[in-house]
């Protein structure tokens, strides 16, 4: 039997290797699109050090976001990958407290301008969809208005409830805010829709609205009601309307899903609105995700909504908003959305939109350099698959990298030249 090595040596002074090396494809797309010459010129304020710029100090956290680090203490990794820096065009990797100062002086003067850049604007589209929706963010510490709110995970515990628009369309973040945990699902919600309306492009003649029955407010349609947007609004099911729901004619389908609308004013509405009920049979075991109540052997669904589809359309129409949901899902557990760094509100806030902002990068890269078979992957398979690669940085000449076989002809393909 052979005996194993009696001395051995190990040594941690590799510089040359690292196993981030598909981050050079991503780097590569920020080249493409510019990306820090649009940081430099639209994100602007003093700061006292000199040793990074605005640019490289945001790059610093949109890579570790997007490699899955997790809290800002584990970036201090990347301060040794030679080759990580390489990749990134980083001069050295500042430390963590460098950049939770960045996020400080960050936040007062520099959000605004952030949350100009973070969306695309197709070439003069006419129709937009947005997709409201809120979640909990439970927290560990002592942040600044970190209180006990609705919290169906972790009750009784302090939170974060943050505002969310998403894209109908593209999933692209579009507008957001991070409130504290007590905040209710509407607060805020004419505020966002303003920033949402003058975001767009002058060519866009039709904005539909899609949210869930937090959404449900007489002042939130009346103010889309003023700007000539659609909705389609999970009603809250009061007394009045659930009296109503037995008495209605249903229409039946081959899929056992019934039908109906009525017109009804509830209290303190300026005038009657269209109520969609989509009423199917309880299965066995029914999913609480589709089930908003129950009557009978019945569950059902409605939608207050002012466009003039078939009632089944309009809830086929509103059920691809689950797509939001599970968007979400991917933000707390491949992005470190549910890691709060500091303690301090306004450098989470600005650590809040600036993971958005990785989050729609990522989404660009996908559907505009990846072939149509990967751009539904989560960050998670964009890892695996791509990112995390082994690589050595004297194998090729410089500035000399081979793609992975399968996506040969569709980097940087035409359709993004020209969308950018």
């Amino acid at each position: 039997m052979k005996c194993g090595p009696k001395n051995l040596q190990i040594s941690f002074s590799g510089e040359t290797l690292t196993h981030f090396a598909g981050l050079f494809l991503l780097r590569s797309f920020f080249q493409k699109i510019n990306l820090r010459h649009l940081i430099s010129h639209s994100i602007r304020f003093p700061q006292r050090n000199n040793c990074y710029s605005i640019a490289e100090e945001m790059l610093a956290l949109i890579y570790p976001m997007i490699l899955g680090l997790g809290r800002i203490e584990m970036t201090q990794l990347l301060k040794h990958n030679g080759v990580f820096q390489y990749l990134t065009g980083l001069p050295t990797y500042p430390n963590p407290t460098t950049l939770r100062r960045f996020l400080l002086r960050m936040a007062p003067e520099a959000l605004p301008r952030l949350l100009a850049t973070m969306s695309t604007k197709p070439k003069s589209p006419r129709r937009m969809i947005f997709d409201l929706d809120s979640t909990v963010l439970t927290l560990y510490g002592r942040q600044e208005l970190a209180v006990v709110g609705y919290n169906p995970m972790k009750k009784g515990r302090k939170s974060y409830h943050p505002l969310l628009c998403f894209d109908g369309l593209t999933k692209d973040y579009w507008q957001g805010e991070l409130r504290a945990g007590d905040a209710h699902t509407s607060s805020g919600v004419i505020e966002l829709l303003r920033e949402i309306f003058a975001k767009l492009p002058e060519s866009v003649q039709v904005v539909i609205i899609r949210g869930d029955k937090g959404f449900f407010d007489h002042k939130t349609i009346e103010f889309l009601e003023s700007r000539k947007a659609h909705f389609v609004i999970v009603a809250r099911v009061t007394r009045p309307i659930k009296a109503k729901l037995s008495s209605l004619s249903y229409r039946v389908y081959k899929t056992g899903v019934e039908e109906a609308e009525f017109f009804y004013q509830p209290t303190r509405w300026l005038k009657p609105y269209r109520f969609i009920v989509i009423r199917r049979p309880i299965p066995e075991e029914p999913s609480e995700q589709l089930t908003l109540f129950s009557i009978g052997n019945y569950s059902y669904q409605v939608f207050v909504t002012d466009l003039k589809m078939k009632p089944l359309n309009i809830w086929r129409f509103y059920n691809r908003r689950a797509a939001v949901e599970l968007v979400i899902k991917e933000l707390k557990a491949d992005y470190p959305l549910a890691k709060i760094p500091t303690r301090y509100f306004a450098a989470n806030e600005a650590y809040f939109h600036l993971l958005l902002f990785a989050y729609n990068l990522v989404n660009w890269f996908k559907r505009f350099c990846l072939p149509p078979s990967a751009q539904s992957w989560t960050l998670k398979n964009l890892r695996t698959q791509m990112l995390f690669v082994p690589g050595d940085s004297f194998e090729l000449p410089p500035n000399h990298w081979t793609i992975k076989k399968g996506f040969e002809g569709a980097f940087f393909p035409a359709a993004f030249r020209s969308q950018f």
